[in-house]
């Protein structure tokens, strides 16, 4: 048995390397590139497994400073929060005279195959990645295309390897409760995201620790997880507030589900801020227009797209990020759904 090393200094790698190693030719090998789906898929894997022995890499493209364009891509495109990740990475693209294309993955935090091999043959610049992710072969895929790419991600939990910007939402969920304790609240709700979103739980855990610090204990019963929908926040309010304890307050997982929240409570007759507090999280523009107008807490999320697409755009000009990983700051903004509880006690 032959035994395979990879070649030292990896530079030296060549695709007719690749041939000689796997046994086939170098057409193959440049179908396997670039993304070509009419290679059988045992030799696909055994190139592959070859290109990463060798450490093979793609030479890094070096566009001009403007021309061309970007993938943007979301799990799933709804909401103001979608529109505000929009609006940021195309501030960016516009001023780059950089073009940008948009799509999403119906939900899905991973694209598929058959969407991968789409976009590789249609090679984007670059793709910003928004709340999805990529397997280590994609991205491997990816790199060796020449194709940069960066996360927008709030779950603060992405490889060292991806750029990616978020925002530290541990931080938001401690403020989000200190703010309520502050005002007297002691039976505080919390109504968290999907509970397989680190996100969610990077929140709640901020709540819980505003509690410690206030030496008060958290009721588990008044924790819950759910979407990040208008949906979820009304019927979770709705349980909540026809408990016979009710909450005195409620912190929702975004303005989205807190306005869920804020139609629950006049459901069951109850006035907002005198009998039930509500604050939401994101400080979508529409938070400022509810009636009551939204105590939120700020997560930038334009800043954190704009800076995601400077990064990409600097990847494209083959300039390495200082560094992998930048968490902006989340603030709490107050407003008008939010005061003191009627019977602090």
């Amino acid at each position: 048995m032959t035994e395979h090393r990879p070649l030292d200094p990896p530079a030296s790698t060549t695709i007719a390397t690749i041939a000689n190693d796997v046994g086939v030719s170098v057409a193959t090998v440049s179908k396997v590139l670039n993304g070509r789906g009419d290679v059988a898929p045992g030799t696909r894997a055994r190139v592959e497994a070859s290109l990463d022995r060798h450490r093979y890499q793609r030479r890094t493209r070096r566009p001009p400073t403007s021309g061309g364009r970007i993938d943007l891509v979301f799990h799933e495109f709804d909401t103001g929060w979608a529109m505000e990740i929009l609006r940021g990475v195309e501030a960016v693209t516009t001023a780059a005279g950089v073009g940008l294309s948009v799509a999403q993955l119906d939900g899905a935090h991973r694209p598929p195959a058959r969407w991968l091999d789409a976009l590789l043959a249609d090679r984007p610049l670059g793709v910003v990645f928004v709340l999805s992710h990529l397997a280590e072969a994609q991205q491997q895929h990816l790199r060796r295309q020449g194709i940069p790419f960066v996360v927008v991600d709030t779950d603060s939990a992405t490889s060292a390897s991806v750029p990616t910007v978020g925002s530290n939402n541990w931080n938001g969920g401690l403020l989000a409760a200190r703010h309520l304790l502050e005002l007297g609240h002691r039976r505080i709700a919390i109504i968290s995201g999907p509970l397989d979103m680190l996100c969610s739980r990077a929140r709640a855990a901020g709540f819980q620790s505003a509690h410690d610090e206030a030496g008060i204990t958290v009721d588990r019963e008044l924790i819950r997880y759910g979407s990040f929908s208008a949906g979820a926040g009304h019927a979770h309010g709705l349980e909540l507030l026809r408990r016979a304890a009710r909450p005195t307050a409620i912190f929702a997982g975004s303005d989205i589900q807190a306005m869920g929240v804020l139609r629950a409570a006049r459901q069951c007759g109850l006035r907002v801020p005198e009998d039930l507090s509500v604050i939401g999280y994101d400080n979508l523009p529409v938070s400022a227009w509810t009636d009551p107008a939204l105590t939120t807490i700020n997560q930038p999320l334009r800043d954190m797209a704009g800076i995601a697409t400077q990064m990409l755009l600097d990847l494209t000009r083959g300039n390495e990020p200082a560094t992998s990983r930048i968490d902006l700051v989340t603030e709490l903004v107050v407003r008008e759904s939010t005061a003191p509880p009627a019977n602090p006690h």
